[in-house]
Parts: C-alpha cells; structure tokens; sequence
C-alpha cells in the first residue's frame, strides 16, 4: 500500500484537509500528517477519523522548555524543519513514504531535506501534484520498482553531512573523555592540558575552545585555581584582543565565584576590557564599547570584593583602583558633563511645590519623608517607584541602554525616555530621587528642563557602578548622610569638584526616635549587649563576639543579644566562608547562655528594652540607625573606629561623641566595664547619650533639615 506523508507549517483549512485526505484514501493510499500546531487545532472526526497525526509542538515541548523556547523563535520555515529533523516519529514515517507532500510554504524546505534522505519518495508541494504522482505510480509500477532499487541510500550531499557529523562527533567524544573530570583530578592530566593549552601555533579560536573546556573540566574536577589560571595563560597567548579580553573576563570571574580576589588578575582583565572598549569606541561601534564596559564595571565592583568582606580596595584608595578607568577615553566619555539647557527655577511662592519622590524598588528610608509632605500644606506630592511603572520599568532595567546612550548611541531610547519622564518633569517643581541607581541614571539620560532635581546617595552606591553613569550636571543638590561618605564620594567621583557640579548637603537619615524611649526597669540590663542587624558581613558579628569573650573573662554576666536576621549563606562564597566561621562561634557561646539570638521582629523597640548596651561592630556604615535607636532607648553605645573610612578625615569619630568610638575590641571592653560596673554609672553615661542622638538626629530635627533643602522660601 502506498504510504502518504503530509507536513503542515501552519494549521490548514479544515475543509480543504478533510477533501485531500478523502482523495488520498480513495486511490488506495494511506495518510500520516505531521503539523507545526496542537492537536486542537484539527477536528479528528467524519472523514479524519483515524487520521494518523503528529502534533510538532507536542513533539517539541516532550524535549523540554529549553528546546520548545529555542525552536519558538525562529522564522516558521526553520522552525518546522528543527522540529521535524528531531522528532523520530516523523523521520520513521518519512522514510517508508512513498510521497512526501508539503502542504504549505512553511513545509517545502522540510519536505526538500526529508527527500534527500529518502530518495524513492516522491516530494511535491500542494495536493494536486501529490494525487498526480499516485497516479504516475499506479500507471507505471515497474519503473517505480525499478528507481526505487536504484534510489535506496541517500543522496551524496546528505552521505557527506552525516560522514562529517559523526567525524566531528567522534572526534568531540574523544576529547570530551581525555579531558574529563576524572582526568583533571590527577596531577598529569591536569598539567599535560594546560601545557596542550599553551601550545605554540594554535589559532586563537581553537585555544580559547580548548581552554574553556579544559578550564570547565577543572572545575568539575575540584581543581578550581587551576581551571583560573588556565584561562589566564590561554589569554597571554592568544593575539585576538576581544578573545583574550572574555578569556580574562572569564577568569577573573571564575576566581571571585570561588570566594577568591587575585587583584592583579581583577585588574588585568578590567584593563583589557577597558582596551577593547575604547578601541570599539573609537570606531563609533558603542554596543561593543558598552559590552566592554559593563564587563569592567561587573569585575571592579563585584559585591564579593566590596559587600560580602570586612575590606574593600576602592575604599582604601579610590585613586589607585579606579586608575585603569579614569585613563579609559570610552569610560570618560560615559561621564562627560552634558548639562541642562536651563537653570532650575527657584520653588514657587503663589502655591504649593509640587514634589515628586521617586526611587528604584527600594523605599526603606522614604516612608517619613513622604508622611511629612503628604501632611504639609504647602507642599503637593506624587510618588513613583520606576520599577512598578509599566512604561518605565522597561527603559530602567540594566545599564547597557543607558551607556550606548551616554556614548553616543540609542537615539531610540533618549526618545522613549524623553516621551516616559517629560510629563513628570513638566509636573514637579522637584524631583526627589533616592538612592543614586537605576532612576537616577534614567533621570539624568534627558535634559530635566527647569526642574530641579535632588539626588540622595548612600554608602552602597559609593561601591556600585550607577554613580558613573549618572550625569551630576544635570542634578542641583546631592544629599549624603554623613561627612565621612561624603569624603569618599568626593574622591570616588571626582566630577563632584568640577563646573556644574551639585551642591553637597550632609543631612541624616529620617528616624523617628522617640518611640524607642521605653524604660529599662531591669538594672542587670546594663550586662546584655546588643546588636540590631547582622544580615551582612560588613555588620561584622565576630568583632562583636571577640568583646564579649574579653568582658566574660572579668564577669561571666555579660552576655549579648542578636536582633534580626543573620547572614544570607546564598549571598556569595566570601558570605559563607565568613558564616561557616561565625557558626561555630555562636553555638559555643550559646551553649554557654552568653548568646541569645532575638532573630527578626517588628517590635526593635521592645526588644531594646533588654539591652544596656549597643555595639556597632561594622567595618562600614554610612550612618548606622541601629546604633542610634539603640542609644535613644537607654543603652551605653560603642562604636568601632569602621575601617573602611580609616584613610578619611572624617569617620565615626566626628559623627558621634569621640569617647562613644573605639580602635579594637580590648578598647570596647574596657569602655563597657568602666560604665556598666554600676548601674549609676552605667545611667550615668547612658542618658546623656540619649538625649545627644534625640537632639540631633531625631525626625523633628532632620526634617527641617529637609525643609531648608526642599522648601527655601518657607523654611
């Protein structure tokens, strides 16, 4: 019986389906049918019933989501081909077909590539030259017997396709074993390989292949530090500057993933980086250029090297890290000054400023602000988070944009950027912009008009990529909660001292304080030490834990008292490696009754009525609200001299009472033994600081701090 195969690129009309399949049976033949479509599609009943139907998209998604998203992008020819050349159920019946019929366009390139495979089908395109070629085959059988001997391999196309396959799947497979895991792990394997990857002679495309493999291998393999630095070495030899820079970049990447800092391979992967970057600028191509870019950004400010560790390089010497950066003409042009065509105009007098506050998904130190002007009769706000508007949620997202856009390019996004913000620029007499992100970099990508626009910044963006792509000409006054962040700002961001730069305003961050005034009845209160917050490495428990340690050799009473959550191990390798320290620490003291962990709670008010004594342990802090909050509810603060502002004139000491800081955790015993031996001289110390933080960073306080700033002719 002769066997018909029909490919459908695109559902078919029902009725012209129904008709050919009758056409078809009726001289004798039997139907399959193979469609790029659901079953649903097709009403397999009347004159389909017990039509033999393979669903391609079915087919596809049975291979998974990876291959069905894969296959789903491309144009419907291709896309009915990919699914068909990797289905066995349409291959099988291919090849015992006698004619292969494309019932569409989408099909033809299908049917041409499953005939080449089997050469005795006949394969047309439309249901009249198939009904056409049964007949032929009806009237002429002994020729059909005849071609059909002659025609039983594939053609020679198809023969040398399939011989180079197999020979480059072998030739993989082989590779793939000699380089494996198994092999890495011993000391031979390893170095007969990356003597292989050095190899004089090689083409820079095969090295690099061969390197990733290898290093990937390594890996797997356990040895980490080798599958590093086999990509290191790949790149020294490799002529290609693109290639050797994602070779570096890779390494580099490697190496931090594994809680590792080599800064000498950080900086010569940023710097070929910053090469290519500037090479491709040069060319005006400014995707590449910001490619480039973005991989120096991700390696010179990994949260690993910056975050997640009790030190930072940037933080000891902005100059020298960012060195590589500052000589780049590409990352220069990223922050040239463009500036405003006009000057913002001073806040109206005849009615209300209209303020806008806006942020980027992180409104935590918003809340008070917004309450305060939301009740201020002279003041008419709007809030905007860009990350939850629809237009601007797609302009904000990643930085790429923004750069080609700084660089040069992207006049489509100024344009859509412009047409999103210009009716809220229009609006406000003031844009209030919180964290110098993603919405401050979007904000300053078009001219703010006479708007004028104020800019906050904390201390995580002092260690972040946004500040350099952000134009500060185009922001009139930028807030820095501390003189200390705002020291290293100034020198992180040198366009800070030149011509159209904003003014500087040092003002705290809004606390409402007085609700943390609740009594300590208890006077053996003044032995429990307390820390408010120790989600990140910078907080620093262990410094805590070596104070209590030295406090419990005088008077086994002190103990200490965690409030809220500790580290997240997911955060990174340098994370759990600090944790996998921590842990042991905490248990052993816990066991010993000297530590209780609170863990996270809405009451932090409460929960500092059990603690006389507050300890900030951080190596870096911009402000430290929870040293304050627990100052105000009574307890004796201590503040560590944080190290990452040790090179700076200005630091804890000059934020807080200078006899409330300390150098090292013997200096913190001995302040804490000196005030807590007695409970009249622990209230002795502790209630003057509570009234000094109350006076000076209370929210009745800072707000009108804010008032100067954001309302002058009312303040």
């Amino acid at each position: 019986m002769t066997q018909v195969l029909l490919i459908a690129g695109a559902v078919p009309t029902l009725s012209m389906l129904k008709a050919s399949v009758e056409k078809f049976r009726a001289v004798g033949a039997t139907v399959q049918l193979a469609g790029l479509f659901d079953r649903d599609a097709l009403e397999l009943d009347g004159s389909l019933r017990g039509l033999d139907f393979r669903s391609l998209n079915e087919a596809a998604a049975e291979r998974g989501t990876a291959f069905a998203k894969r296959t789903a992008k491309l144009p419907p020819p291709r896309r009915t081909w990919v699914s068909v050349e990797r289905d066995q159920w349409t291959r099988r019946h291919a090849r015992k077909a006698q004619v292969l019929v494309a019932l569409d366009q989408n099909a033809v390139y299908t049917v041409w590539r499953l005939a080449q495979h089997n050469r005795r089908a006949d394969a047309v395109f439309g249901v009249a030259p198939a009904l056409r070629a049964l007949e032929a085959r009806a009237e002429n059988p002994l020729h059909y017997a005849l071609r059909d001997v002659v025609r039983t391999v594939p053609s020679p196309a198809v023969t040398a396709r399939s011989t180079k396959r197999a020979v480059r799947q072998g030739a993989g497979m082989v590779l793939r074993r000699a380089s494996s895991p198994a092999v890495m792990r011993t000391a031979i394997g390893a170095k007969a390989w990356r003597t292989a990857v050095v190899a004089p002679r090689v083409p820079d495309r095969m090295r690099a292949k061969l390197a990733r493999r290898v290093s990937l291998s390594m890996a797997k393999g356990g040895r980490r530090t080798g599958a590093t630095m086999v990509l290191d070495q790949a790149a020294d030899r490799t002529a290609n500057r693109t290639l050797q820079a994602a070779l570096l970049a890779e390494a580099a990447r490697a190496d931090l993933a594994r809680g590792h800092d080599n800064p000498k391979l950080r900086d010569k992967a940023i710097a070929a980086a910053l090469t290519v970057a500037d090479e491709r600028f040069k060319k005006k191509d400014v995707s590449k250029a910001a490619d480039q870019l973005s991989t120096a950004f991700a390696l010179a400010f990994n949260r690993g090297i910056h975050f997640d560790g009790v030190s930072s390089p940037m933080a000891k010497d902005p100059d020298a890290y960012l060195a590589a950066f500052r000589r780049s003409a590409a990352f220069k042009a990223l922050s040239a000054p463009r500036g405003r065509a006009l000057p913002a105009v001073p806040a109206p007098t005849d009615r209300p400023l209209r303020l806008l506050v806006t942020t980027y998904a992180n409104a935590a130190f918003l809340q008070s602000i917004r309450d305060r002007y939301e009740n201020h009769p002279n003041v008419e706000i709007r809030y905007l988070d860009v990350n939850e508007d629809e237009t601007l949620r797609p302009l904000v997202r990643g930085i790429k944009r923004i750069m080609e856009h700084a660089l040069g390019g992207q006049l489509p996004f100024r344009e859509k950027v412009e047409e999103a913000l210009r009716p809220h620029l229009d609006w406000a007499d003031t844009v209030f912009i919180d964290w110098c992100t993603n919405a401050a970099g979007l904000f300053t990508a078009i001219d703010p008009g006479t708007t004028r626009m104020v800019l906050r910044l904390h201390s995580y963006e002092a260690f972040a990529f946004w500040p350099h792509v952000v134009d500060f000409t185009r922001i009139d006054d930028l807030i820095l909660v501390s003189d200390h962040l705002r020291e290293l700002v100034e020198r992180v961001l040198p366009q800070l001292g030149g011509p159209g730069a904003p003014a500087r305003h040092v003002i705290a961050n809004a606390m409402d304080l007085v609700r943390f005034q609740q009594d300590k009845t208890d006077a053996d209160v003044r032995f429990a030490l307390g820390l408010v917050g120790v989600s990140a490495v910078a907080k620093d428990p262990r410094w805590a834990l070596e104070v209590l340690r030295l406090l419990r050799q005088k008077d086994d009473r002190y103990r200490l008292v965690i409030i809220g959550e500790g580290l997240n191990r997911k955060a990174g390798p340098v994370v759990r490696a600090y944790d996998n320290l921590l842990q042991p620490e905490l248990e052993e003291l816990e066991a010993a009754g000297a530590v209780h962990r609170v863990g996270q709670t809405s009451d932090v008010p409460g929960a500092l009525t059990d603690v006389g004594v507050i300890l900030s342990s951080s190596v870096r802090e911009s402000f430290h609200c929870g040293l304050v909050e627990g100052a105000v509810s009574g307890a004796l603060p201590v503040v560590r001299d944080w190290p990452f502002f040790a090179s700076l004139e200005n630091g804890p000491r000059t934020l807080f009472p200078a006899d409330w800081v300390v150098a090292t955790p013997r200096e913190a015993a001995d302040r804490i033994l000196a005030l807590t031996g007695t409970e009249e001289a622990w209230r002795a110390a502790t209630e003057p600081a509570a009234k000094h933080a109350l006076s000076m960073w209370d929210w009745s306080v800072v707000g009108q701090e804010f008032d100067r700033l954001l309302l002058p002719a009312q303040a």
